[in-house]
């Protein structure tokens, strides 16, 4: 929280008005739907040397953690102080915020070794991943972004062993602590606190990232000049939706409003296969970072070289056709953040409203004649102008597609601008580029598709010949332009990449206890015996030590797995999916699949009386009433 300012909460929400019950949440932190905004941000990942002593740290850091309420409050005052003042931003004003997010090493490590993301099935069948061991998403965190490079794209000079951050085999990040201010002076008195709290706590900051609004004419855009962070989606239950059109964000036209559950675990989401994590993650996010270096010079010269070259085949281009005009494609927007589908021919850089307004079509461009298929804006938000194949009559829906895909960005630029007449800082070669930071609840189905899946996909969207890849961020690509073939080169480069969670204020403090945060319950110990009758859903199951045993919901096996998701038995039952799993009064385990048909059951004959018992050393075995004679077992795993 901050010492400038004290929150108001006065008219933030309206009795009579929308549900925007979010915004008085004191539980989610502040920078995941309510948004820092600030000019100046700073993250610090860290590194646990000490466990008690990175607890301690964590008990006293959580009462400066800034809240949904507060950073909601402060920015609806500061918005409304603007409205009063023409536009200009309220001196009086200010704020420093911060959050802070856990990689899963550092979970661990402040649970004294205690895994609290372990890697099982989920609890909860999920048709569409019944068929994973464990949720991707989880397996994604844990796993982190520098093993998963290759699915992301980041090779070359992109590769993981070259990052200044985040690599598996290097300095080990724990925890990114994110502090934002809307003076500098403010944000250095406020890092100046955070570094001495890590030292006297025994955690090593490992890098420290800076991000900042570019100044003057530049303010609002990204390195190679154009306007950023336009098409941020708004949230139900948080931002207001216009009266005439409820889908849309009042006073921001084309602006969706995406259900809140696509960004906090535990609210509700666009569509019925959310993320199937631990019940302690409800009102947390995952929190994706990217350090991304830009070669403007480069990008800019490759746009001047294909523009000279297009400009030979007559009728490829417009005459009066400038860089700006080409560049615009390979974007979607013109510099002043304007759409091209709305204005294809000029920049109406004038207008200073022209670049707010985020009602864009593409159900009139299909195939991309004006706004290429290719373009940095139709890679990575396809809106209403995606066909699944190219004979297709009907577009694929947003609502409940499309907005599932959709991610919360926070990032800011870093570095100075290239300019030759500058300095030395704004050389060629001087460090520049995007911090990238995206909130979603999902990281696979969200930022990992969008990057794997559409942005680096040189078959998405699908036509015939392929589309290539995001010829603005993405890896090196063939695109088509007109009849013409362009080779594009990658210009933006990985620099490092961390994959944490922001919990909840709730989890905060039982993190900060040492506790596995209350949610779902640890494993009993010792072996685990049931007595009949005992019905078992599909997907529910029993636990012993590292073991589940459990009907699989996709395919009606009933499995024993252990904690990370390998399958050590399985029955082999051959059925249309799971139902029922009974341990029935005769002494029989039974599996009846989706039809209520017998798909399996342990022995043919019947021990009333009988016991199911699953060992912490994976095996599973039925004993008869007189505690002797074992008519099932499965042997223990090897």
């Amino acid at each position: 929280m901050s010492t400038e300012y004290t929150a108001n909460t006065t008219n933030t929400t309206s009795t009579a008005g929308p549900d925007l019950s979010l915004r008085q949440s004191r539980d989610i932190q502040g920078d995941i739907v309510a948004g820092f905004k600030k000019d100046h941000m700073q993250l610090l990942f860290l590194r646990f040397e000490d466990a008690a002593q990175a607890r301690t740290w964590l008990r006293i850091l959580k009462t400066r953690i800034s809240t949904t309420k507060e950073v909601a409050s402060f920015n609806y005052e500061f918005s409304q102080a603007r409205k009063r003042s023409g536009g200009d931003d309220p001196r009086n004003l200010t704020a420093t915020w911060r959050n802070v997010s856990f990689t899963h090493q550092g979970l661990v490590t402040l649970l004294d070794g205690k895994d609290p993301v372990p890697l099982k099935p989920p609890r909860r069948p999920r048709p569409p991943l019944g068929e994973k061991p464990f949720d991707p998403c989880l397996k994604a965190f844990v796993e982190g972004p520098s093993k998963r490079a290759a699915l992301l794209g980041d090779d070359g000079e992109g590769d993981p062993k070259n990052w200044l951050f985040g690599h598996h085999q290097g300095p080990p990040v724990h925890a990114v602590l994110t502090v934002a201010a809307d003076l500098p002076k403010d944000l250095r008195t406020a890092l100046s606190e955070e570094r001495q709290q890590a030292a006297l706590h025994k955690i090593v900051i490992v890098f420290e990232q800076d991000g900042a609004t570019l100044e003057g004419a530049r303010r609002g855009k990204e390195h190679f000049g154009f306007k950023d962070g336009v098409s941020e989606p708004a949230v139900k239950g948080f931002d207001t939706p216009d009266p005439d059109h409820p889908q849309w964000e009042k006073g921001h036209p084309g602006t969706r409003m995406i259900d809140a559950g696509e960004f906090v675990i535990g609210e509700k989401p666009a569509s019925d296969f959310a993320p199937d994590v631990p019940d302690w993650m409800r009102g947390g996010s995952f929190h994706c970072v990217r350090r991304l270096a830009q070669d403007v010079p480069g990008w800019w010269a490759q746009i001047a070289a294909h523009l000279k070259e297009l400009k030979k085949k007559n009728g490829t281009v417009p005459p009066e056709a400038g860089v700006e005009w080409l560049a615009s494609r390979v974007v979607g927007r013109w510099r002043s953040g304007t759409p091209i589908v709305k204005c294809p021919f000029a920049d109406p850089a004038s207008d200073a409203e022209a670049w707010a307004d985020n009602h864009i079509s593409y159900a009139d461009d299909l195939d991309g004649k004006v706004t290429p298929l290719w373009s940095h804006l139709r890679k990575t938000n396809p809106r209403d102008g995606l066909l699944f194949s190219p004979g297709d009559k009907e577009t694929v829906p947003e609502e409940g597609v499309l907005d599932t895909r959709r991610i919360m960005r926070r990032g800011a630029p870093y570095g100075q601008p290239f300019d030759p007449a500058g300095g030395p800082a704004n050389g060629p070669d001087a460090p520049r580029g995007l911090l990238f930071v995206s909130y979603q609840a999902d990281l696979v189905e969200q930022f990992e598709f969008i990057q794997h899946s559409w942005i680096n996909a040189d078959g998405f969207p699908d036509r015939d010949p392929q589309v290539g890849k995001d010829a603005m961020v993405g890896q090196d690509t063939k695109v088509r332009f007109g009849r013409e073939t362009l080779s594009f080169h990658q210009f933006v480069r990985t620099e490092g990449a961390v994959y944490a969670f922001a919990p909840s204020m709730t989890a905060l403090g039982r993190l900060a206890e040492g506790k596995l945060p209350a949610g779902d319950p640890e494993p009993p110990e010792g072996d685990q015996t049931r007595t009949a009758p005992l019905t078992l859903a599909a997907g529910e199951a029993i636990e012993a030590g590292r073991f589940r045993m459990f009907l699989r919901p996709e395919d009606g096996d009933l499995v024993i797995v252990d904690d990370r998701g390998t399958v050590v038995w399985n029955a082999g039952c051959d059925g249309l999916g799971g139902s029922t799993l009974f341990f029935q009064e005769d002494g029989r385990l039974v599996a009846l699949d989706a039809r209520g048909l017998t798909v399996w059951r342990s022995t043919p004959e019947t021990y009333p009386g009988a016991t199911l018992t699953l060992k912490t050393d994976g095996e599973a075995l039925i004993t008869a009433a007189d505690g002797k004679k074992v008519p099932f077992r499965t042997g223990v795993p090897k």
